[in-house]
């Protein structure tokens, strides 16, 4: 057998590279003119290229032609005619090398990840593909080589490279693993999505922990490999969408495309090699926009019929007189529960599905629209003293505000805003329809207030009684209604307490009657802060109201009297002139002189004041 082609070259090329013009090979003889055997005992074998290639030596036969080719570029003196067959030779056998080099990248992802612990399978699959590895960039060194010389370019392996990787991962995602678990509720389309979402992910889990090591760090092996099969994806992906989706099959792939592939990436394995930002969206806007609006007008419809069912089942219970359920001795409603839990779950899933807060936020558009209705079922409730449905929806307003309050991604601005005023005018309605009684059975004690017999006596103790007795009527109201309500009707017998004192049923001729009244009002301060404080009421301003009136009642000093009022009408900026005049026109030793000073002061001063943050109205429900 002759030598092989590579051994041919060598030798005939050898001849014109200054070897000895008397020796007939390059190969040492002995002085007997035969080989020594010592020699023939040491000489390295350098295996052929045919054997390099069966053996997988694929940087090592690359090595070889690289090597070759050099040899004739460098050999100026060789006959064309001697070196054609060295040429096509060269060209066969690197043919040949390119069959195999692509048949050791298709094996790339062979292994599962199941067999990443079976040492022996593992090394045989990277130690071929490292040496595929190195023969690409060999050959691309070498590209560069021919470049310089002006050499036509030959078959570019770095492109072959790419090309045989893109296959690979086409095949794959053409045939992706099936779902070791039934998936009997699932569509067709819903399996093939996650069959192909599975592969990608387990197949760039195999990359990371072990096709990397093949390949040098600069060549970012894993973004490539995580950029084919994101291009692969999305192109099966765009064929899907272009169908014309049912609803729960667009939910599927606006889920998978917005939550579950950006979810691979954060695995840490994966975050830490892949750039999942470069690789942009699976869908472009044209595509997921439509499978959005399909999906977000499902939702709203979705959510429109869940609180419409909600309101018609507890107006079922108002219609039929039954009571309303109590828990902890108060009376309690489900129904904002129900909605918020609804309105909570749904606002969320649509954010992860279209992966945009504000669009989630779009399906609660229908939330003022529901309220409107439950003001008027209300108002029904209210017209026919349903006491127990009313107390308990002052619960409901509390959990409504709550969320409204609290969580702000849930709703846009408008609907809150809208919602927050439709809950005011639910609460204030129950409120009225709970306090207005109570007023009425108080008013007798309301008369007695701002007159003699209420200096001389001190006729507020009966309020103070009667108040007592009415407040304990609201311990079956739900802790979160109970505190407004109790604070309201708080600040109603504080203004009703001022209205009637402005009245000027007294008059206060002397500093010692005037020291009396304002030791009274203080004293009754205390009383009515106390009471409804231990009810529940957080209003605990109101009483500096009556403090502050009783000190104009006690002061004389001119001076004092004006930065007293003064300093009241900056805490309250809607105490007006005539609220001071009739404060004043109590103590009818004020000269007309002194009163006009102490207005004029007041004005002047109320012209500069700008109500600060923490300056609560008051005064105007007070009518003189």
């Amino acid at each position: 057998k002759g030598r092989s082609p590579g051994e041919w070259i060598r030798g005939t090329f050898q001849r014109f590279r200054g070897s000895s013009p008397h020796s007939g090979d390059s190969s040492p003889s002995s002085p007997y003119g035969q080989d020594s055997p010592v020699e023939e005992e040491t000489t390295e074998v350098i295996p052929t290229f045919d054997e390099l290639l069966k053996a997988g030596h694929l940087s090592e036969a690359s090595q070889q032609l690289i090597d070759r080719e050099n040899d004739l570029f460098q050999e100026e003196t060789e006959e064309e005619s001697l070196q054609q067959p060295s040429v096509d030779r060269l060209a066969e056998d690197r043919r040949a090398l390119e069959k195999h080099l692509t048949e050791t990248l298709q094996q790339s992802l062979s292994l599962s990840l199941e067999d990443i612990h079976n040492e022996t399978a593992v090394g045989a699959l990277t130690t071929a593909l490292t040496s595929a590895v190195k023969a690409v960039h060999q050959e691309e060194e070498q590209t560069r080589l021919r470049e310089q010389r002006g050499c036509k370019a030959l078959s570019c392996w770095k492109k072959l490279h790419d090309w045989n990787l893109l296959r690979l991962v086409e095949r794959r995602m053409e045939n992706p693993l099936e779902s070791p678990v039934s998936q009997e509720e699932q569509s067709s389309i819903q399996t093939d999505i996650c069959s192909m979402g599975r592969q990608l992910k387990q197949d760039l889990l195999f990359v990371v922990l072990v096709v990397k090591s093949c390949y040098p760090p600069q060549s970012n092996i894993c973004q490539l490999y995580a950029s084919l099969y994101h291009q692969t994806f999305s192109a099966r992906l765009r064929k899907i969408a272009d169908f014309g989706l049912e609803d729960k099959d667009a939910t599927f792939l606006l889920r998978w495309v917005n939550e579950y592939y950006p979810g691979i990436f954060q695995k840490p394995e994966l975050s830490s090699e892949i750039d999942s930002a470069a690789l942009g969206k699976l869908l472009p806007k044209e595509l997921l926009e439509p499978l959005e609006e399909q999906y977000l007008s499902k939702q709203k419809t979705d959510l429109s019929d869940y609180m419409n069912q909600v309101l018609q089942l507890e107006d079922r219970k108002w219609s039929s007189g039954e009571e309303a359920k109590r828990e902890d001795g108060c009376y309690t409603s489900p129904l904002a529960y129900d909605i918020i839990q609804g309105i909570n779950g749904m606002v969320n899933a649509a954010e992860k599905v279209t992966g945009n807060r504000q669009k989630a936020q779009t399906i609660t558009h229908q939330l003022p629209g529901f309220m409107t209705k439950y003001n008027q079922l209300q108002s029904v409730l209210q017209v026919n003293k349903q006491i127990s449905h009313i107390k308990a929806s002052l619960c409901c307003v509390e959990q409504f505000r709550d969320v409204l309050l609290g969580k702000n991604h849930l709703f846009p601005h408008e609907v809150k805003e809208e919602c927050l005023v439709l809950l005011m005018d639910i609460e204030l309605s129950a409120h009225s329809c709970l306090l207005i009684p109570i007023h009425k059975i108080l008013k007798p004690q309301y008369k007695k207030l701002g007159t003699t017999d209420w200096l001389r006596k001190n006729g507020f103790e009966k309020l103070w009684r009667s108040l007592e007795v009415e407040l304990l009527k609201f311990q079956d109201v739900p802790h979160l209604g109970r505190q407004e309500l109790i604070g309201r009707l708080h600040q109603e017998v504080t203004e009703e307490y001022v209205r009637r004192l402005l009245r000027r049923d007294v008059k206060l001729k002397d500093p010692e009657q005037q020291q009396r009244a304002s030791t009274v009002i203080t004293q009754n301060a205390e009383s009515l802060n106390t009471l409804f404080s231990r009810m529940g009421s957080k209003r605990d301003w109101l009483k500096e109201i009556l403090i502050k009136i009783a000190e104009v009642l006690r002061l004389q000093d001119v001076p004092a009297l004006q930065m007293h009022i003064a300093s009241l009408g900056s805490a309250h900026p809607d105490l007006s002139e005539k609220h001071v005049v009739a404060l004043l026109k109590l103590k009818t030793n004020i000269s007309k002189m002194d009163r006009k000073k102490i207005i004029t002061t007041f004005s002047d001063t109320m012209k500069e004041t700008r109500a600060g943050g923490d300056a609560r109205l008051f005064f105007f429900k007070v009518e003189i």
